[in-house]
């Protein structure tokens, strides 16, 4: 089958032209060609286009509309493309960014008021969740993810380093001591963040390999970082958490770091996008904007 959109150009070019052979010139095609792409639209459409003659080529009334509908399609196509073409170099229209909720609510969303100042074409529609989101289903442009990413199929690009630190209030400590090593948390309360991710409620990983597995118990779990660091303030039990939520407690005192001497495997915060298409200028700057603004030292991680 020849491709519609082929065929009303040519059409639309034999029209303008009066000749099947200068349409054909002009479009790089056999006169051969250009006659079936003129027949397989009257086919399709079962009517007349063209009154042929040897001397002229006479449109039908059939013909007339058609040919004012293709001029305006093709028109359409090529603002379309057009338009495409230029989302690809400039910056605009409608970001859609998913971010993990106390990530996007702490870092990503302070962080737009001066993206917008630089790109006020660009609309951003945040989208807060710490579940996995699929991006082509759902209709993100891009995400942010925090941890070791598996999966290959995404174009993923590394923003910052995300540190975990173990840490609880003075008040606790005070009531039940300093875990000295990490075998020492099992004799703790332990909260325990319940999303499905290398560290769960009923484990922390210790080591640069990750290779020492500690179980761990408590009396709270939770899906929301932010609940848990509010418990660990109010002295409930330790927490095991990434420096860009617990980073601004441990700096004024309201939570006290243990364990410094033993490390944590190190995770690491990345843009990613769906990959076989090239990203829009929309989704460039942001990401080029987002590392520069958190790597390769992180405002989080200050005095940590």
């Amino acid at each position: 089958m020849l491709d519609r959109v082929t065929s009303m150009q040519v059409f639309v070019r034999v029209a303008s032209l009066g000749s099947f052979s200068a349409a054909g010139r002009a479009l790089d095609l056999s006169q051969t060609m250009v006659t079936k792409h003129i027949a397989a639209l009257e086919a399709r459409l079962g009517i007349k286009l063209l009154h042929r003659s040897t001397r002229k080529l006479v449109l039908t009334e059939g013909g007339r509309t058609f040919l004012a509908a293709s001029e305006r399609i093709l028109a359409e196509i090529d603002e379309a493309e057009a338009s495409a073409s230029l989302d690809r170099v400039e910056p605009r229209g409608t970001l859609r960014l998913n971010v993990p909720l106390t990530f996007g609510f702490r870092e990503v969303a302070p962080a737009l008021a001066d993206f917008s100042r630089l790109y006020p074409s660009v609309t951003v529609d945040l989208g807060l969740a710490d579940r996995y989101v699929d991006l082509i289903d759902e209709g993100w442009d891009a995400a942010i993810r925090i941890g070791r990413l598996q999966d290959s199929s995404l174009v993923v690009r590394k923003l910052a380093p995300c540190r975990i630190v173990v840490c609880a209030a003075p008040a606790y400590l005070e009531r039940r001591g300093n875990p000295r090593t990490p075998e020492d948390l099992t004799q703790h309360n332990c909260l325990g963040y319940t999303l499905p991710t290398a560290v769960s409620a009923s484990r922390w990983v210790f080591g640069e390999g990750g290779g020492n597995i500690v179980p761990i118990a408590g009396n709270l779990r939770a899906n929301n970082g932010d609940a848990l660091l509010a418990a660990a303030v109010a002295g409930q039990g330790l927490v095991y958490q990434p420096t860009f939520l617990v980073g601004d407690s441990l700096r004024d005192g309201t939570l006290v770091r243990v364990l410094s001497d033993y490390a944590v495997p190190e995770l690491g915060v990345y843009a990613v996008l769906p990959s076989g298409r090239q990203a829009p200028a929309k989704v460039r700057v942001v990401i080029d904007f987002l590392a520069a603004r958190f790597s390769p030292s992180p405002e989080w991680d200050r005095g940590l």
